[in-house]
């Protein structure tokens, strides 16, 4: 999609089709027609509430009322739902080119969503379909923001963090024998031939075992398709003195359970268990286009996980690259080990700041449900700093506690550690309690997204893959090379 900003009237952006916010209690700011936006709403088919549009025809130009809400609530994420119900309805009328009136009185955060959540609801997810003649006349191509103010670099933001996003969840949502850990190195390597100052290493399982990542090895062993340790390296101009700042994604790119295997209801939706992995690949993507000066390292755990002859069993014992030995009580429990191995292993290269993405548990879909991630982490600056990018990016986090009283529930019996907690006690915690033993005094942020990675209704995301974590790890980046 073609998308820009422009100082000019909504009349005058050559779109065939005008979005407008409508906020509860507030007038129309600039009505046209001799008022037909205003008698849209006082007839009531036009409404405030968020994602509620309504449609009228005036001065050649198709105009769509987009329900915002309480102005005092519109924030990042309404906004982007707002875009997003306001692209579907746009969609539906066969608009080719839309433009946003930009709402008064807004930052530049608002029109960098207002792009994102257009991109977001627009993209569709149908290359696995067969063609429909319909579609093309459905497309929308071209987005305009106008503002009475330059917005052109926040567009400029959204498009890039948008189209990232898109990215990511076209990851997540390819089939498990597509997406194979192999596909997803081959995609980082693409990244790197597109995008100057990005470096890419992707290993099998010789070296993993070189490196001495038993647990990541273990989970690899029952399924044919050989796992990659995926390792990507950024550095922005000036950013050589900058702290190294590591993102560690799990990419299970297909998960039974292994022998202690899942329910076939819904296992199908196991191929997400990849999308910590995608956010991670998707995001340095983004902040090398960006071109942040920020230092980065990427560790990507790419593998399957699933039942054969020579896969793990439950009461094996394995040893991490750390030394740490496991007791592997539930083969289901598999992302802790990849991410044992592979946290481990990005303090071994530098990483003096780490962010972990994973759909870890189920217990955190318990928890939350599908609208926040569970933030577990020690360093309270570092975990403010994550939960600011956050809030900025307009992703809900909530943060849940570390205690060393959890130490004595991961205790093994034969090991050091045990994979899982078999009183079923504080299953989240106790996986970042796990996840603890690899990093160190290093300042960590843990996310566990398995609530939000996928189906989560949103506007700009209804069905599939949301991209989860890209918006965070974005402005993470920016807001640590802002602060340089």
């Amino acid at each position: 999609m073609d998308v820009s900003a422009t100082t000019a009237a909504p009349l005058d952006s050559g779109c065939d089709t005008i979005a407008v916010a409508l906020f509860d209690g507030e007038q129309i700011a600039h009505d046209v027609g001799g008022g037909v936006l205003g008698a849209l709403v006082d007839s009531g088919e036009a409404r405030a509430a968020l994602e509620k549009t309504a449609v009228v025809h005036a001065e050649g130009r198709r105009f769509i009322l987009a329900g915002c809400g309480e102005r005092a609530e519109f924030d990042v994420d309404r906004t982007r739902r707002a875009a997003g119900a306001v692209a579907a309805r746009a969609s539906e009328l066969g608009t080719s080119a839309l433009c946003w009136e930009l709402p008064h009185h807004v930052g530049g955060e608002i029109a960098a969503a207002l792009v994102d959540g257009t991109l977001g609801a627009a993209h569709k997810v149908d290359r696995w379909r067969s063609a429909d003649g319909d579609d093309e006349e459905r497309l929308l191509e071209r987005l305009v923001v106008s503002a009475h103010e330059d917005v052109a670099e926040a567009v400029a933001l959204g498009a890039t963090v948008g189209e990232a996003v898109n990215a990511a969840r076209d990851l997540q949502n390819a089939p498990g024998n597509e997406l194979t850990p192999t596909a997803l190195a081959e995609r980082a390597f693409a990244l790197s031939e597109e995008l100057p100052g990005l470096r890419v290493e992707a290993v099998g399982p010789d070296a993993l075992r070189e490196l001495g990542m038993g647990a990541f090895a273990a989970v690899a062993r029952g399924s044919y398709e050989e796992p990659r340790l995926i390792t990507l390296r950024y550095e922005g101009p000036g950013a050589a003195s900058s702290p190294l700042l590591g993102f560690v994604g799990k990419a299970v790119t297909f998960d039974s359970g292994g022998i202690s295997i899942k329910p076939a209801a819904k296992m199908s939706e196991m191929k997400f268990d990849m999308s910590g992995g995608a956010a991670v690949l998707e995001a340095i993507g983004a902040v090398a286009r960006l071109g942040l000066p920020v230092r980065l390292l990427g560790v990507i755990g790419a593998t399957e996980n699933l039942p054969s002859g020579r896969s793990m069993k439950p009461g094996d014992i394995v040893s991490a690259c750390n030394g740490t030995t496991i007791e592997i009580n539930n083969t289901d429990a598999e992302g802790r080990l990849v991410l044992a191995d592979c946290l481990a292993y990005a303090v071994g290269l530098g990483a003096e700041r780490l962010v972990d993405l994973a759909t870890l548990t189920g217990a955190i879909i318990v928890t939350f449900g599908s609208t926040h991630a569970g933030l577990m982490g020690q360093g309270e600056e570092w975990v403010a700093a994550v939960s600011s990018a956050a809030a900025q990016a307009g992703e809900e986090l909530w943060r849940l506690p570390l205690d060393a009283d959890y130490d004595e529930l991961i205790k093994g019996r034969y090991a050091d550690i045990s994979n899982v907690v078999e009183s079923r006690k504080a299953g989240s915690i106790t996986a970042a309690q796990f996840l603890a033993r690899f990093v160190g005094d290093v300042p960590w942020v843990h996310l566990d997204i398995a609530g939000v990675a996928w189906d989560r209704g949103r506007a700009y995301a209804r069905k599939g893959g949301t991209g989860f974590g890209v918006r965070t790890l974005v402005e993470l980046a920016r807001s640590l090379a802002a602060g340089a």
